[in-house]
């Protein structure tokens, strides 16, 4: 396949799924990781693309409907995460009652955490595996199983919710902006994750910096209800309403 070719192939991709790791591009094109990240690197110059650590995604600043599928958000921003994840883990002591939902950066806390008395509840059955693993103790709240994030969401998880308070509230977001604050693209994670905020002493939200400038259609929660955990902040006046944490 030539260039251009290939070119094409990645700009189509990217028009229907938003993102894509270098892995999957290979797949389409059948070239090696090593042309395909060489044509990341001209189509970015180009200004057709944003290049991002694992692969690229479309320009910023628009309205997605969608949800990128977990496979794909795991292997973009990989580097980032982790790096949020850590700080975030550092937080939690052994009083501490927290909450944390299915995002994948919040997933990855699961892997800086110590031996604590802390006590954890989760929507995702994924993270309560990740925290039996380390012998935490671990509630996993009930209700209807997500397919593609695996989260529990509902009418029973909202009841459930309700019967606890929190310390900490650690959840994950698809787009942070000034005026729609927090988004999500399913209304039924986003009332989970705002009920667990209203439930919670301290909210934090853990973002990499591609998330800033994006809106998606399930508000969360205002800007100034959390404080944002993140590799880079783009714009710096997200500064002027809510404490923005770069790590």
């Amino acid at each position: 396949m030539l260039a251009e070719q290939r070119a094409e192939r990645i700009l189509k991709e990217l028009a229907q799924r938003r993102a894509a790791t270098v892995t999957d591009l290979c797949q389409v094109t059948g070239a090696s990781e090593a042309t395909i990240r060489r044509d990341l690197n001209a189509l970015a110059k180009q200004g057709k693309l944003s290049k991002v650590h694992g692969g690229a995604m479309l320009l910023g600043g628009e309205f997605h409907g969608e949800e990128l599928d977990m496979e794909t958000k795991r292997g973009l921003f990989t580097q980032e995460k982790d790096r949020a994840a850590r700080y975030a883990a550092g937080l939690i002591g052994d009083d501490d009652v927290v909450f944390l939902d299915a995002g994948t950066t919040v997933l990855q806390m699961a892997e800086h955490l110590r031996a604590s008395r802390a006590l954890f509840l989760t929507n995702s059955i994924e993270c309560a595996c990740r925290l039996m693993e380390r012998n935490l103790r671990t509630h996993v709240l009930g209700g209807v199983l997500k397919a593609g994030t695996m989260a529990l969401i509902g009418a029973e998880t909202l009841a459930a919710l309700r019967r606890y308070n929190f310390t900490k509230a650690f959840l994950g977001a698809n787009g942070v902006t000034i005026a729609q604050g927090f988004t999500t693209p399913d209304p039924e994670e986003a009332a989970v994750k705002a009920l667990a905020a209203e439930r919670a002493q301290e909210v934090y939200v853990l973002a990499d910096s591609s998330k800033f400038g994006q809106v998606t259609a399930a508000v969360i929660f205002p800007i100034d209800a959390a404080c944002v955990i993140t590799d880079r902040l783009p714009d710096r006046r997200y500064k002027d309403y809510t404490d923005v944490r770069e790590v």
